[in-house]
């Protein structure tokens, strides 16, 4: 612990919410620590499959776009026709295609985004300039030009991908009852072209009968993994004790799909009759951890679901948000730093910034900066303890500090350095998420993504003693939900607030 200054003590505390204090004894828990190997197994760290689909369909869009431009009455109009339809593309999720793509699939959806885009286009023309407004000819002309590009490109990049899997298909494992997971091996086994390929049933039991090699210990598991380099895991049914095993080949880089096998079969009144409707929701649960699920596709004439077990593509447009409002917050706040860090110089003494350890992205720690409104005790108070309970212990200037929230201000700089961002959860103490990790389900979770100066959580009101319960809840909201006009309304909402400081 550094800046820790050991003159100024503080009485009252509050406890950590849902925490038992420590003994003195205390020694840090780590906070995600690395996965533990079991006599000796481990799988090895396989990077994820580099075909990037998305960026070959946007750029067909892209070039569909450009050749709807001389329908148009002015080249500039090409701008927002583009922004229009990428944009619409991108939230049906047309840049992710479906596991087994057919340009058919997709026409419907193309062609109804491209036709809108061409609507709201020639509608902001003839706002702007009713004489050049765009007719009706004009219109089903680029529509239909611009349609039978896009999927004509969208159609080549879709057949080489589908060549691609029938050549290059992934290795996977069937994870289930043996006689179940033989059963949907070898239907995919007969179906090449769904790009996955079973080399092993990983069961329970043994009596599955003939088909693939059932794995039951790990070792066995590893040389698959190994000598088959595999890529995916098809859960068929309750992973029961191989679920950490599960989990670990998803931290490897396996792709995980759930594959529903009860095939509906009919009455005589024509009414479905699931043939184990009393099957429970726990069986329904394959996996070992709750992993949400994508939407659903059929693979080999299975319905399946792709659990998505990696973290949020956030992309570089938060991080160029970052630097760039970090950047000018810091220049336009200098006198204020400088301010602050002059009163409390000359107010308090030394030791003006106050560091210490918190955890960020991936549970990687890092050194977090803050004003200095109070001195703990010692460095395991400061590592220990949640609060401070009251304010009457700090002097006029620290209370104002706290309250106004510009105690956080040198936080900017471990924005602009890469170490937090401005909107995420909020970076606590190692010994504190250690002990919340274990107390509320999730809490851990909040960490596959930087941690932030404000977040979610802290806009609805979940600052200082509150629910570490709510908090975990909000921020693996705002993750799942994550979109970078979020973070600008939360940055917005956040200036509105500091109207109204309650501290922190």
């Amino acid at each position: 612990m550094q800046g820790v200054h050991p003159l100024v003590t503080v009485k009252r505390t509050v406890s950590a919410p849902a925490a038992q204090q420590p003994e003195q004894g205390f020694l840090p828990v780590p906070v995600l620590p690395p996965r533990e190997v079991r006599d000796g197994f481990g799988f090895p760290a396989r990077q994820r499959a580099r075909r990037t689909p998305g960026l070959s369909l946007l750029v067909m869009d892209v070039t569909a776009a450009l050749t709807a431009v001389p329908t148009l009455p002015h080249p500039l109009l090409a701008a927002p026709l583009l922004l229009a339809v990428l944009w619409l593309n991108a939230r049906a999720a047309l840049y992710r295609p479906a596991a087994v793509p057919a340009v058919l699939d997709e026409l419907p959806a193309v062609c109804a985004r491209i036709a809108v885009s061409w609507c709201a286009v020639a509608a902001l023309v003839a706002a702007l300039s009713p004489a050049h407004a765009l007719s009706v000819l004009t219109l089903l002309a680029g529509c239909v030009l611009q349609a039978a590009a896009s999927c004509a490109g969208r159609g080549v990049v879709h057949w080489r991908r589908r060549r691609d899997l029938v050549r290059s298909p992934a290795a996977a494992l069937v994870v289930g009852p043996a006689a179940t997971a033989q059963r949907v091996a070898a239907a995919f086994l007969r179906r090449p072209e769904c790009g996955l390929r079973p080399v092993g049933v990983l069961a329970d039991d043994m009596t599955g009968g003939a088909g693939l090699p059932v794995l039951s210990t790990d070792e066995e598991v590893r040389r698959a993994v190994v000598q088959n380099g595999v890529r995916a895991v098809l859960l068929v049914g309750p992973a029961g004790e191989h679920g950490p095993l599960v989990r670990e080949l998803a931290e490897a880089g396996c792709a995980l799909w759930e594959v529903d096998t009860h095939v509906p079969s009919y009455d005589r009144a024509g009414s479905p009759a699931y043939e184990e409707a009393d099957r429970s929701a726990d069986d329904l649960s394959t996996c070992p951890a709750a992993w949400p699920c994508a939407a659903s596709e059929r693979i080999a004439g299975f319905s399946c679901h792709r659990l998505d077990t990696g973290r949020p593509a956030v992309g570089p447009a938060k991080r160029i948000l970052d630097v760039l409002v970090s950047g000018v917050l810091l220049l336009l706040a200098a006198p204020v730093l400088l301010a602050c860090a002059v009163v409390l110089r000359v107010s308090e003494g030394p030791g003006v910034v106050f560091r210490q350890e918190r955890v960020g992205k991936d549970g990687l720690p890092f050194t977090l900066l803050k004003f200095r409104s109070h001195r703990p005790a010692d460095a395991h108070e400061a590592a220990t303890r949640w609060s401070v309970s009251g304010e009457r212990d700090m002097s006029r200037f620290c209370r104002f500090l706290r309250r106004s929230s510009l105690d956080e201000l040198p936080q900017l700089w471990n924005v602009f350095r890469g170490d937090m961002s401005l909107v995420g959860p909020r970076p606590e103490r190692p010994y504190f998420v250690a002990t919340f990790s274990q107390a509320h389900p999730g809490y851990a979770a909040r960490h596959r993504m930087p941690t932030g100066i404000t977040g979610l959580a802290q806009i609805q009101g979940l600052r200082g003693d509150t629910s570490i319960e709510d908090r975990a809840r909000f921020d693996n909201a705002y993750i799942d939900d994550w979109s970078l006009w979020q973070d600008v309304c939360i940055l917005l909402r956040t200036a509105a607030a500091l109207v109204r400081p309650t501290g922190s």
